[in-house]
Order: structure tokens, then C-alpha cells, then sequence
């Protein structure tokens, strides 16, 4: 498998202190099976959709417990080099660049607005083994307060195109990778809890998005937006059981126009 262009999601990952009861959620919401964890690498666990790897569950480290988050990682050929240019535009390294074994060269950050994000510089980990296919990662959206901050970061540190969605009632933008869209930008408006912070909305493909939203409530999950159909497709965000927001969709079933970029 090729390494992804620079900038594009190649890999998500969430911690969860109830590391069962992260692996039963997402397994009836999203059909996942997990693999074997690695002591070495902090019981770091791979999902698997269809058999194929989409996305890592692990337990905090000592004095990292809180709320859980997804953290979506953007493919860089030079973690090292990446993590300059993001302190050179005003964000903030987490943790890195750092090895991971033969797998390759993380780091994580955190974006002028708050938003924190992964770095992934692929070696024989190559991130995603399935995309938009039931279980697997389909879209992201980076939710910011501070859309001034992100639309300047995130071009300046992966060299993204960008494109204005024409609506009056929504301030989205998307980065592009040539002409591939690959991440969304939505400006958190007032109807966004003050607590709630900027974050990454990662969109997980399912094959019917109410039910895995009626799956999500049953097992504990908390109904955010949605379901709603779209011209993209039928999409609803939800909160886990421990606190990680994310969003479901069904890309077969749309309706409407698809919007104009300028």
C-alpha cells in the first residue's frame, strides 16, 4: 500500500478508561471485532470492520484519565518536519515526534483554537486498511471556536487547498489535498455548550445510520444531531458511554442538492 498524501486522515485512535466497555459499544454500534492488545505499546488494542483494521482503542496512561476523544491522525512523509511547521504557526506539540516501534513516527498536537489532532508518518503501520465501508472512517470535520485560527494552521502546516461552502446559514469549509476533499472545518456557534471544546468529529460509515443511533442510546450513548439526511448522506452525531463524540453515516441514502464550493 502507498503512503498517504501529506495531510490526508490515515489513522484514529481514542483512549477509554473502560477499555470492555469501549470494545462492547462500538462493536454492536459499528460492528467492530478487536485484535490482540500489545503490552509494549500500553495494551494499545486495532479494531477491525469486516477484518480489516479502521481505528485503535487503549487504556490512559497514568495521570491522562478524563474524558475520552477520538483523535484522528494526519498523514506526514516527515513527522520531524511537520512538527516544526505547526510550532512555526502557532499550535502546540502534545507529545513528539516520537518512533513507535517499526510502525512509524507520531506525534500530537494541538492547533492555535484548541483542536488537538495526530501526525502519523507511516512505516509498515500504513493507517486504515478499509474506508467508507460499514465500520470503517468515512469523513472529519475539525469543530473549532476559532475558525480564523484553524482555516490559517491547518493550510500553513499541510499545505491545503480551501474551499467555502456557499451558505448563509453555515460558516464549513473544506481542505482540500489536490482536488480531493479530505477535512471539513465548521465554526461551533453558540448552540455548542461553552464546556464542550473544539475537537475532530470523525465519521464512522455504517449501513443504517438509525440504527446504529437506536444502538448507541440503548447501550448508553447520548443523541446530539440527527438522524438527518443530507445531500451527503444520512448522518447523526452521538456522545459514547464515556464522553467521545462522533458522528454515524449511511453515504447510499441522500437527498437534495450537493452544495456549491468556492
Amino acid at each position: 500500500m502507498a503512503d498517504a498524501p501529506e495531510g490526508t486522515p490515515i489513522w484514529a485512535d481514542a483512549m477509554f478508561s473502560d477499555l470492555e466497555g469501549a470494545k462492547a459499544f462500538y462493536g454492536e454500534v459499528l460492528g467492530w471485532t478487536f485484535g490482540e492488545s500489545s503490552p509494549e505499546y500500553g495494551d494499545y488494542t486495532q479494531a477491525h470492520a469486516d477484518g480489516k483494521a479502521v481505528a485503535a482503542v487503549v487504556p490512559p496512561m497514568p495521570g491522562q484519565e478524563g474524558p475520552s476523544q477520538w483523535c484522528l491522525y494526519l498523514a506526514s512523509p516527515d513527522a520531524t518536519a511537520t512538527a516544526e511547521r505547526i510550532r512555526e504557526n502557532g499550535g502546540t506539540l502534545l507529545m513528539g515526534p516520537m518512533q513507535v516501534g517499526e510502525f512509524g513516527t507520531m506525534c500530537l498536537a494541538q492547533d492555535p483554537s484548541g483542536v488537538v489532532f495526530g501526525v502519523w508518518q507511516a512505516g509498515t503501520h500504513k493507517g486504515f486498511e478499509a474506508t467508507n465501508t460499514p465500520g470503517s472512517f468515512c469523513w472529519a470535520e475539525v469543530f473549532t471556536r476559532e475558525p480564523g485560527k484553524s482555516d490559517a494552521f491547518f493550510p500553513a502546516v499541510f499545505g491545503y487547498g480551501v474551499k467555502t461552502m456557499a451558505h448563509q446559514d453555515a460558516d464549513f469549509k473544506v481542505f482540500d489535498v489536490g482536488r480531493d476533499p479530505v477535512l471539513g472545518r465548521m465554526e461551533m456557534t453558540d448552540e455548542f455548550p461553552p464546556e464542550v471544546p473544539s475537537y475532530v468529529q470523525v465519521y464512522w460509515t455504517v449501513a443504517d445510520c438509525d440504527a446504529a443511533v437506536a444502538s448507541a442510546q440503548k447501550l448508553g450513548g447520548r443523541l446530539v444531531f440527527g438522524p438527518m439526511t443530507t445531500p451527503f448522506g444520512r448522518f447523526a452525531a452521538v456522545v459514547d458511554p464515556q464522553g467521545a463524540p462522533f458522528a454515524v453515516i449511511d453515504t447510499t441514502t441522500t437527498e437534495g442538492e450537493m452544495p456549491t464550493f468556492t
